[in-house]
């Protein structure tokens, strides 16, 4: 697993999250910039998942679980777009609200993957 993708992605998902917050605290709806933003989340979380997919099958953490490995890689190429769909049918403050919680969300579970993959 690349720990500079890793890094990038856990830095946008943050500021995303933060600006999700900034909007939903105004009280307004998702805009086109964090509509813009969550889809290049989307395509640094696809990065990842091909850097750490080509690391598992270059022989790679041989110690890793995979099971919980890829589990963790298919959850994050998920919630970036369901939240974003479901930030688009609740056109309010608590829309924004489920962006805040995809941000952290997706934040969170790469940290946890570094650990996975560094056998923690």
């Amino acid at each position: 697993m690349n720990t500079t993708v890793a890094t990038v992605v856990i830095v946008i998902a943050l500021l995303l999250a933060l600006a999700s917050l900034i909007t939903a605290i105004r009280n307004r709806a998702m805009g086109t910039i964090l509509l813009a933003g969550f889809c290049v989340l989307e395509v640094a979380v696809l990065v990842q998942v091909g850097f750490t997919i080509a690391a598992v099958a270059g022989g790679e953490g041989a110690h890793v679980s995979k099971g919980t490995l890829f589990g963790y890689l298919a959850g994050q190429v998920i919630i970036p777009p369901a939240g974003v769909f479901l930030a688009l049918a609740e056109r309010s403050r608590w829309g924004t609200g489920i962006l805040v919680v995809a941000g952290f969300a997706i934040a969170v579970m790469t940290a946890r993957l570094l650990q996975i993959w560094q056998g923690q």
